[in-house]
């Protein structure tokens, strides 16, 4: 069959309903040949990062791939920094890019679009992918769009595949394994042997503790495990967490649910409970900078810790490699382990509020006032912007019905609101986007795709003319400046409603009219230029004292 023909079927014959895209020169037949009857649902937007967000948004929300389609060059160089998010983030991508075709390549001169050589878009884009191939023989064109889609569901990370003009409509051959297949994308396997050895040392290790907690991480949403934690926790009984990269991957309003953990900057009672812990079980967590608050690890999560990551367990002393998370679950699930009956107390960093709602608003009345929202409604999706958005959003609370979403260690700013249309196309669930004025003005203007695709995200956009999680310590201000747009009225310019809220109380009626509409909704909230929201302070604070102690060191 022909190439381009194959790449629909295949993607098809793995449920992907949608390729997020914009034409372009050098790959339009191929981006047509998507878009015609019986292909994909083609969502487009204004500029290729919005584009990359939205599919990672809907790959992070749904657990499929999200395709992406752009030209060559000046497309495909535009999507790195939100491919490289997805990489880092464990977000399965496919880029598909077009380029310049044989004939073209043998004229001996610069093709427009082109950076340095040729081949150069295609060797960045190894850096930020785990598989990345040009497909420029017909003989092997089929297998070798199978081996990097393979390695995307297995790695749970981006691939590239780099198709020119002239390929789309060539004839390549098709091999009968892939005819019969089902479509079934398979999970990386385990040693049974080695499996069996780190199931039995790590109940063993849980048998005899006696304060034993355990931490989710990342892998547990890339893997789609949610739901066999959860059943595992409520076997132990005991205390369980998130780290900030995987806040949503347990259910939050779960009675063994303590809250995010975050380093040193985590609430004083969560804190307290991972530094006492006699047993630490890491399920799929990272250790990042984000992920410890900008702090060393405390001593439980280096000495009194089994962490099962990236394919391996390490116990004690001993490292098993070749054991995955989902087996590893499943293993301690069928073995016989000891049931705790801790009594948990969730936590955030959120002081109960003063009691008049005239009063001017603060961040950290955004985010009660979000939560009071979220708890009287069901099936919401909160996604969190970078910045001090990313640190607000830790105390937000989303019921079981409903989904989180942030960029909680690559940290792009711009992700939320084109990842909140991306994730709402794939799931049906409406989006609360907590965003800052800066994220906003770099891609925030992609909610003027909402109308014509049907969507209706609620934007809460902190507007404190800057960005603003740097004026603690900058010292040039001006540095931080914005220019000051008016999103209430750009909001009803673009099809949508437009709020402004001063007070508490404005933003409670502001969230309940958004509620109401069937339109998109930005609400313009106006606090202080150096107000931050309680975590962001504590951060800063925790930085401070590092960089004090390195300085005098």
């Amino acid at each position: 069959m022909k190439l381009g023909d194959y790449l629909v079927a295949y993607l098809k014959k793995i449920k992907v309903s949608h390729l997020f895209g914009i034409p372009g020169d050098l790959v339009i037949n191929l981006f047509l040949k998507f878009g015609r009857r019986k292909g994909l649902k083609i969502i487009t937007l204004s500029h290729e990062p919005g584009v990359g967000f939205a599919a990672d948004g809907y790959a992070r929300s749904t657990g499929r791939i999200g395709a992406i389609c752009v030209t060559y060059g000046a497309g495909g160089h535009n999507m790195v920094n939100p491919v490289a998010g997805s990489f880092a983030e464990r977000v399965p991508i496919l880029v598909i890019s077009g380029g310049p075709g044989e004939e073209e390549g043998k004229l001996g001169v610069l093709i427009h679009h082109q950076a340095k050589e040729i081949e150069s878009q295609f060797y960045i884009y190894r850096e930020v992918t785990c598989a990345a191939k040009i497909i420029n023989d017909r003989a092997r064109a089929a297998i070798d769009i199978d081996e990097v889609i393979r390695s995307i569901w297995l790695n749970q990370q981006p691939g590239y595949l780099e198709i020119h003009g002239d390929m789309v409509e060539q004839m390549i051959p098709v091999p009968k394994h892939i005819v019969a297949w089902n479509g079934d994308l398979p999970y990386p396997q385990s040693d049974r042997h080695k499996l069996n050895e780190a199931v039995r040392e790590t109940a063993e290790r849980f048998n005899r503790a006696r304060s034993p907690l355990v931490l989710v991480g990342i892998e547990a949403y890339r893997f789609k495990l949610a739901k066999e934690i959860v059943r595992l926790v409520e076997k132990m009984g005991i205390a369980c967490c998130t780290s900030v990269l995987a806040k949503g991957a347990f259910p939050m309003n779960h009675p063994l649910y303590m809250g995010v953990y975050a380093g040193a900057i985590s609430p004083s009672r969560i804190r307290k409970r991972v530094e006492q812990a006699d047993l630490i079980i890491s399920l799929g967590m990272f250790l990042t900078d984000i992920e410890l608050g900008g702090s060393q690890p405390p001593d439980a999560l280096l000495h009194r810790s089994i962490w099962a990551v990236e394919n391996r367990v390490n116990v004690s002393f001993h490292t098993y490699t070749d054991v995955t998370l989902r087996d590893f679950v499943r293993g301690l699930m069928r073995a016989d382990l000891k049931l705790h009956r801790e009594k948990v107390v969730y936590s955030d960093n959120l002081a109960k509020p003063p009691a008049d709602p005239n009063r001017p608003i603060r961040v950290a009345d955004v985010l009660r006032e979000i939560n009071i929202f979220l708890a009287q409604r069901k099936k919401f999706l909160v996604v969190a912007e970078s910045g001090d958005c990313l640190f607000g959003g830790i105390d937000l609370k989303v019921g079981d019905d409903g989904l989180y979403m942030a960029q909680g260690f690559y940290a792009s700013m711009g992700f939320a609101v084109p990842g909140a249309l991306g994730a709402q196309i794939g799931t049906g669930l409406r989006p609360l986007v907590l965003s800052g004025d800066g994220a906003f003005q770099m891609t925030g203007v992609e909610i003027a795709h909402a109308p014509r695709h049907k969507l209706n995200p609620i934007v809460v956009l902190l507007n404190n003319g800057g960005w603003g999680i740097f004026r603690p310590i900058a010292k040039r201000q001006d540095l931080l400046a914005l220019p000051p747009w008016r999103y209430a009225e750009l909001a009803r310019l673009w099809g949508g409603r437009g709020f402004q809220a001063h007070t508490v109380g404005q933003l409670r009626r502001a969230l309940d009219e958004a509620a109401k509409s069937s339109a998109f909704a930005i609400i313009e909230v106006m606090i202080g230029p150096r107000d931050l929201s309680p975590v962001t302070v504590k951060y800063i604070r925790a930085s401070a004292r590092k960089a004090q102690i390195m300085d005098q060191a």
